[in-house]
């Protein structure tokens, strides 16, 4: 059904399209996101880091009271963690739905995306195990790194978009005055084209 690395999702499954968001919360520009989401009646997947969750667990429950899906992306951004043992995997999963689920009581984490998609058997075994399933992207364009201009993220997105698609882009890390610059206009042409939201 998805051939994304071992079989991750990398597509809806659908019609409608899906913007994710990684690296948060950040209490400066995960705000600035939920207001352009809000404005628009968007719908949207947070790929949370267990620590900054656990920072500031008033924007994890912001995000889950407006709606919005939420999914693990481990305690720190362990680019190498699918390559730890099993024991460690499910420890760091755990950690992270533990301070996501104490910001937002009742909140289901039903997703799991791995650090810079470094993909390994053992963490997608060990997240579906904790009964979330891996969720890889389709479009990604590298909004954060800081030589990306908002011009150059906006186009990558909107060449790059189709029915269907899971667009990666980033409310945390190191360049989102670019990316919520483009956001605006992504949301702008995906309306005109008529886009359905999927929140997955």
């Amino acid at each position: 059904m998805y051939d994304g690395p071992l079989g991750t999702r990398n597509h809806t499954g659908d019609e409608r399209v899906a913007l994710t968001f990684d690296d948060g919360p950040s209490p400066e520009w995960t705000p600035r996101v939920l207001d352009m989401l809000r404005e628009q009646g968007v719908k949207a997947t947070f790929c949370l880091i267990g620590a900054y969750a656990e920072a500031y667990p008033e924007l994890v429950a912001d995000i889950a009271r407006e709606g919005h899906t939420l999914c693990n992306h481990s305690w720190f951004h362990e680019f190498d963690l699918g390559r730890w043992s099993e024991e460690q995997v499910r420890a760091n999963l755990q950690r992270t739905n533990d301070a996501i689920v104490k910001a937002a009581p009742g909140a289901e984490v039903g997703y799991f995306r791995h650090p810079g998609g470094q993909w390994t058997d053992r963490a997608i075994a060990v997240a579906a195990d904790l009964g979330m399933e891996s969720l890889h992207w389709t479009v990604d364009p590298s909004d954060w790194d800081t030589r990306k201009t908002a011009a150059q993220i906006r186009d990558h997105v909107l060449d790059r978009s189709a029915p269907g698609a899971i667009v990666l882009l980033h409310d945390g890390a190191s360049n989102q005055e670019d990316m919520c610059g483009a956001l605006a206009s992504v949301l702008a042409e995906f309306t005109r084209r008529g886009y359905v939201y999927s929140a997955l």
